[in-house]
């Protein structure tokens, strides 16, 4: 029997998800962390999606704790945690927090439930064990002042790629930056520990040059060498992968790397990638498909598509845009803010979707991939 080399990764399978925040405490931090938490607790029960939470403090260490919390499923967990009210919520724990890690696991099996299940969600575990591919993607986005993009686009793409080993377990694969007129979009691919990946990449000179100069041209200012200002920008420009496939069988010897810009209605960004992201997994059981390997990304009203293709998109436009027949290409129409790209109307045509796909494409900025050990 061919085992299938077949991934799928996906926020959008209606699991319940448990989220594990590993925290280390300042000495004598306790009872203000307490006092944090009640407050975080008390505002976290009414956000949609929250089914429970649970606070422990480490039998051995009474510096470590853990936070965890259940949620009816993922999608709402995600919107919860990139919005300006989960910051606002989360902002007391910071001046007693000295280290602070967070872990996403979906429900697969589970032994006497201690709590009478939430309508909709008593048989929302995870179908089935998925395989992976060792790799981690997230992606990162903000946008400069108008009539910067050129500058930027020359700092970003001249930079000195920083130290791909993190340590022994963790590695930077692979970094992809695009520009959409004034948006600029970073993808990482990580083996390992995403944080500490990201935390390893944050503190190389060569990365930190490239922020400093970066500050002038953003539209959202930072300070870098404040820590609450630093926490705050890129938890706003955080893009979560809410979606991954990559097709069985062998890669092709030519892959190239595009994104697809897809900005949403207002209100419909998680609408939208559920969309793509149903229809990538679709299309990943035609052999013939002209995407090897889809990821996409959501935050608010940007949802990001990353494919990998072995020609040109161009060719075979509406499967390379991710809608399948003219009901997909209707809803796709729907909910995609078709002014903010420059094109209006209907997908009625595969005129209109090399047109819509002309308008999607990022610029490539730059492509690095870790040097094979």
């Amino acid at each position: 029997m061919t085992t299938s080399k077949r991934i799928s990764q996906s926020a959008f399978d209606g699991s319940r998800l448990r989220v594990i925040l590993l925290v280390d405490l300042h000495e004598g931090a306790q009872e203000q962390f307490l006092d944090a938490y009640e407050h975080m607790r008390n505002h976290v029960v009414s956000v949609p999606g929250h089914l429970s939470d649970q606070l422990c403090q480490s039998a051995e260490n009474p510096s470590q704790w853990i936070i965890t919390s259940e949620w009816a499923s993922a999608p709402p967990y995600l919107a919860w945690v990139s919005s300006e009210d989960h910051i606002e919520t989360v902002r007391p724990l910071q001046s007693c927090v000295r280290d602070l890690r967070s872990m996403r696991y979906r429900i697969l099996r589970e032994t006497g439930r201690a709590l009478p299940p939430t309508a909709g969600t008593s048989d929302a575990l995870q179908g089935s064990v998925r395989v992976g591919d060792g790799l981690t993607r997230h992606a990162l986005t903000f946008t400069v002042k108008p009539g910067s993009e050129s500058k930027v686009a020359e700092i970003l793409a001249h930079y000195a790629p920083p130290e791909s080993r993190v340590d022994d377990s963790t590695r930077l694969s692979r970094t992809t930056l695009f520009m959409h007129g004034n948006r600029v979009v970073r993808t990482v691919e990580v083996e390992g520990d995403l944080m500490a990946a990201l935390r390893h990449v944050s503190r190389q000179p060569e990365v930190r040059a490239v922020e400093e100069a970066l500050n002038p041209y953003l539209e959202l200012s930072r300070d870098l060498t404040d820590p609450e200002s630093a926490r705050a920008f890129f938890t706003r420009a955080a893009m979560p992968a809410v979606h991954h496939v990559t097709h069985g069988g062998p890669e092709p010897a030519e892959l190239r790397r595009h994104a697809l810009f897809y900005p949403a209605r207002e209100g419909c960004g998680m609408a939208l990638a559920r969309l793509l992201s149903q229809q990538d997994e679709t299309a990943a059981d035609d052999p013939a498909g002209p995407v090897h390997r889809s990821t996409v990304f959501h935050r608010d009203d940007i949802v990001v598509r990353l494919i990998d293709v072995p020609g040109d998109p161009e060719t075979d436009p509406v499967r390379a845009l991710g809608v399948h027949g003219p009901r997909k290409a209707a809803v796709l129409a729907r909910l995609l803010d078709g002014p903010a790209l420059g094109v209006e109307g209907p997908l009625t045509s595969e005129r209109d979707a090399t047109r819509l796909l002309t308008h999607a494409d990022m610029t490539l900025i730059t492509d690095r991939r870790a040097a094979q050990s």
